[in-house]
């Protein structure tokens, strides 16, 4: 549920309310009056809430809820204790998730952490720097010279904005975060402690020292972009390192040099990826997986979490291990190694005469 000392206290919405919002069905149009002053979880719901329910791994916190009202699926209409009053919907978390949204509009984006409008006194703007109309710089935040950024953004305390970096219009750069040689688009939401923009990692080895090879690229941040906290976005080399319009990024995940990455990805925590390797549209990482440099993830494919992918995936695929392979293949091998484990244990090959003998003693 929300929490009033960090957020917003939602207002009350009768039931009949929340069904228009919702497009849910009512079950029992007499308490359509009935009014809700917060949503929670199933377990923690009381009297003036609503909670969503639509997993069977989680009937028994059904049977115990003291939620007052409850979105959820026609499939689970005998499993509802009765003093709940009941909102039959398609998909009850998508509908739970939209409510949120509307009612609680200020969680979905960082705003100022001092509450501030316009650009905090002990901030630094270089006399080149353009800001729009609306543009909110917090306390001890860095702008640098040549810098542009657009209407409605917000810049956390003490990030860094360096020279000519470009932002576009409703972003948010959360605190402690660095960006550099970077263009960024409309309505990116950068969380704290992001680094965007760094040296890649990009040297000629040798026996007696590592040559370092220059980074002349850009890092290219399209519109509605999402980057999780402490994540890290190293520039190009000769070309720039990409993120697609829509990708949604993780915490703590690893962007090396000239990597492209498409549209309406998803990249869970802690993935890390290698140099100079492409990403299509739609693709999902678990978390912590690793990627080899200079291969290809074709669109829509999906890893599982904690794989290591050494080989280009082909579009639609879903693979997973180490190393990563079509999944019905990994899951056949994993199968036999735990068959192979299993008929090698002592006594495993204990003959049926033998069982027969032991038992006549």
């Amino acid at each position: 549920m929300a929490q009033p000392t960090f957020f917003k206290q939602s207002p009350s919405l009768t039931l009949a309310e929340i069904a228009a919002s919702t497009k849910a069905q009512l079950v029992d149009p007499a308490r359509a009056d009935q009014r809700v002053t917060g949503l929670a979880s199933l377990d923690e719901a009381g009297p003036h809430h609503l909670a969503f329910f639509d997993n069977v791994r989680y009937i028994s916190q059904l049977a115990q809820t003291r939620a007052g009202a409850l979105l959820v699926s026609e499939r689970f209409k005998g499993d509802i204790p009765p003093h709940v009053a009941v909102l039959r919907a398609r998909s009850p978390f998508g509908a739970f998730v939209a409510l949120g949204r509307q009612l609680q509009e200020d969680a979905l984006r960082p705003q100022s952490g001092f509450g501030l409008t316009g650009v905090a006194v002990s901030a630094v703007i270089h006399p080149t720097a353009h800001l729009e109309d609306d543009v909110t710089i917090d306390p001890l935040a860095v702008i640098g010279p040549d810098v542009e950024i657009g209407a409605g953004s917000v810049i956390g305390s003490g990030a860094v904005i360096a020279s000519g970096v470009k932002i576009g219009r409703d972003c948010n750069v959360g605190a402690g975060s660095s960006i550099q040689f970077a263009l960024i688009g409309n309505n990116v939401l950068i969380h704290p402690g992001c680094h965007i923009g760094q040296d890649g990692y990009g040297f000629i080895f040798g026996a007696e020292s590592h040559l370092k090879v220059p980074q002349t690229g850009r890092v290219l941040i399209q519109n509605d972009v999402e980057i999780g906290a402490g994540s890290t976005i190293d520039r190009g080399s000769l070309r720039d390192t990409v993120i697609g319009e829509g990708t949604k990024i993780d915490n703590q995940v690893q962007i090396g040099h000239n990597v492209t990455i498409g549209r309406h990805c998803l990249i869970a925590a802690q993935c890390g990826l290698a140099g100079s390797l492409t990403l299509g549209d739609n693709v999902a990482l678990g978390a912590k997986v690793g990627i080899n440099n200079h291969i290809t993830i074709g669109d829509g494919a999906q890893v599982t979490a904690m794989s290591g992918v050494k080989d280009s995936i082909p579009a639609g695929a879903r693979w997973g291990g180490f190393f990563a392979k079509p999944t019905k293949q990994w899951f056949r091998e994993i199968l036999a190694v735990e068959k192979l484990g299993r008929d090698s244990a002592p006594g495993a090959n204990t003959t049926s005469q033998d069982a027969k003998d032991e038992g006549r003693e």
